[in-house]
């Protein structure tokens, strides 16, 4: 079975759009670092490399210093798909990440957003 795209896709360009997202909704860059910081175990110089190393998924999650314990209390729907049913555990991560920002676009607390 052929690696789904977004495997191979730059998270330099999705991040832009993950920020985006967030601040039309009234969050800030920093919250989106702070749920992709808690997320993957990068600080703000690991952040800023994977960014100016232009790597993609793949290579963005594989190099993650430490995913959170509680990554797996992440529930619920992302483009129609249940975050927790999903089979590929890269995918699985992407999906996640992107219900982190779902989350804070929606005006979810920040404590409730990091499982804490």
């Amino acid at each position: 079975m052929p690696a789904h795209k977004i495997f191979k896709m730059a998270f330099a360009k999705v991040y832009p759009l993950y920020v985006q997202k967030a601040e039309r909704k009234g969050r800030s860059n920093e919250e989106v670092d702070e749920v992709i910081y808690w997320l993957t175990g990068y600080d703000e110089k690991g952040l800023r490399q994977q960014l100016e190393q232009q790597n993609d998924f793949e290579t963005f999650f594989a190099q993650a210093p430490a995913m959170h314990p509680n990554a797996s209390l992440i529930k619920g729907v992302v483009c129609g798909i249940r975050v927790e049913e999903v089979a590929d555990p890269l995918m699985q991560k992407i999906r996640y990440l992107d219900k982190l920002v779902d989350e804070l676009a929606k005006g979810k607390a920040m404590e409730k957003i990091l499982r804490a």
